[in-house]
């Protein structure tokens, strides 16, 4: 591949999806952050946790993160791109995943504010009251730099996987008003305009079941601050998302949707993001290869560059698939959401299908982003470790990559859950048949999943990550050899 596409997000994107329709507008945020995005992102990294102000000099709360302006011209960019009001503008989240993944190429962690205000827009427009959704919507779809941000918090101090087991957050009605009253552990983009949260409303049944999906303002229809952060995580990577701990005073809240279905809404939400961690995690994927790339052709040893040595340029070589597989895998999960992401429980068979290639998408991504980033550092030698180099970075960047929105564990889980009650692995050998593939290639990737789900329960959970991970990759190989 030549050198020029692996170094260029958007170039590779139209190498592997043919021509883009937003080109121009992709191709001007990439020379953005060539010119100078990068230099604010490497700052903002370098600079670490952000203060957070948590009082105005007269005493007053006002819970101010401060960031320097380079990061909020540097966030502004990707709105005013259309990370979050192409998807409505065009009725298709295309435009958006692909602005995340050049956003990724240079700063996955600045993709998570894009996706989690898209992920707040989504069931806002879905699912909110009319006189909510216009109450609120057309702030986060603005263009300019008086946008909204949203925030998606669902996770507690008890943790993320077992939502139904550890939100304690409660919502009560008073007055015609719901008001929530409890703490969010991992808070991204916190000092968001809007979140939607997780909360039982009082009285509801234990479990998943009993949970609902609200609308939170930053403030109250009075003025005052409608949550409070008690502090910001010093994070490893990702510090151009502030991360925080939120507590919720009686705070004022809509309800988005039927509270008896507010689970499917949270899976939504969670869905969103997690195809949106795919696509970063290829975004930095592609960055680390071509780093490393960059450094092989110039790096001397023993005579030659590096990258004519044998040894490498066969890891090379190797891992250039690898990222193909991954970004046909990942782009597949877009396109099969961008086909369902309006639907409302029940849902279609496609919709089925969708979850299962977003669990394995969300799984293997993630796990290659880690590989391809420490592979980067070692090729790099020295060097890769030094913090005044790039790819030390983009090391610590992917390790949150397979913890957001779901362990690899709860991935798994629930990719076997699909298979099992909604048979989503004959759906995706059915699609895969009707994207083109041959039914006889399709064997292997059968056989891994039958075998599999023939296992007695505790055995197909405790074999699961050999299993998944064989179905993963299978899937992202064969994707491969289909057309477009």
């Amino acid at each position: 591949m030549d050198a020029g596409i692996i170094s260029s997000p958007t170039s590779y994107l139209k190498h592997r999806l043919g021509p883009l329709p937003a080109e121009r507008q992709l191709g001007d945020l990439e020379a953005w952050w060539q010119r100078s995005g990068k230099v604010s992102s490497a700052t903002i990294d370098r600079q670490g946790t952000p203060w957070l102000r948590m009082f105005d000099r007269f005493g007053a709360r006002v819970d101010e993160i401060l960031y320097p302006p380079e990061y909020w011209e540097m966030l502004r960019t990707g709105y005013r791109a259309g990370a979050v009001w192409r998807a409505f503008a065009e009725e298709s989240l295309l435009g958006p995943y692909q602005i995340g993944y050049v956003t990724s190429f240079f700063d996955p962690g600045l993709y998570c504010p894009y996706i989690v205000s898209l992920a707040t827009a989504v069931p806002l427009f879905k699912y909110a009251e009319s006189s909510v959704r216009e109450q609120f919507l057309p702030f986060l779809l603005r263009r300019d730099d008086s946008v909204w941000q949203g925030a998606t918090w669902m996770t507690e101090a008890g943790g993320g996987s077992d939502l139904g087991a550890n939100v304690e957050t409660v919502a009560r009605r008073s007055e015609g008003k719901w008001l929530l009253t409890g703490e969010k552990y991992f808070a991204s983009n916190a000092g968001a305009d809007l979140a939607v949260v997780a909360a039982r409303p009082e009285g509801g049944a234990s479990g998943v079941r009993g949970l609902a999906l609200f609308l939170l303002p930053r403030r109250k229809v009075d003025g005052s601050l409608n949550y409070l952060i008690r502090r910001l995580k010093d994070k490893t990577g990702t510090r151009s998302v502030p991360t925080g701990e939120v507590e919720l005073h009686a705070s004022e809240a809509y309800l988005l949707g039927d509270a008896a279905k507010g689970i499917y809404s949270i899976l939504e939400v969670l869905n969103l993001s997690r195809v949106a961690n795919s696509i970063g995690s290829v975004g930095l994927s592609q960055r680390a290869l071509s780093e490393a790339w960059t450094f092989a052709e110039k790096r001397i040893a023993f005579g030659k560059p590096i990258i004519d040595q044998p040894l490498l340029r066969r890891q090379f070589d190797a891992r250039m698939e690898t990222l193909k597989a991954a970004f046909c895998l990942a782009w597949e999960c877009v396109t099969l959401l961008n086909q369902v992401w309006r639907e409302t429980p029940p849902y279609s068979e496609r919709y089925h299908l969708f979850r299962l290639v977003a669990h394995l998408s969300k799984y293997w991504t993630a796990e290659v982003a880690v590989d391809m980033a420490e592979w980067a550092m070692k090729v790099h030698g020295g060097m890769g470790v030094l913090a005044e180099y790039p790819v030390e970075r983009l090391l610590r960047e992917a390790m949150v990559l397979p913890i957001w929105e779901g362990t690899p564990h709860r991935q798994i889980l629930d990719g076997l859950e699909v298979m099992m009650r909604k048979k989503a692995h004959r759906l995706l050998l059915d699609y895969l048949v009707e994207r083109g593939g041959e039914p006889e290639t399709l064997t292997p990737l059968q056989a891994v999943a039958e075998t599999w789900l023939a296992l007695e329960p505790e055995a197909r959970e405790a074999e699961g990550e050999s299993y998944f991970r064989a179905l993963a990759e299978q899937t992202a190989r064969t994707l491969t050899l289909l057309p477009r």
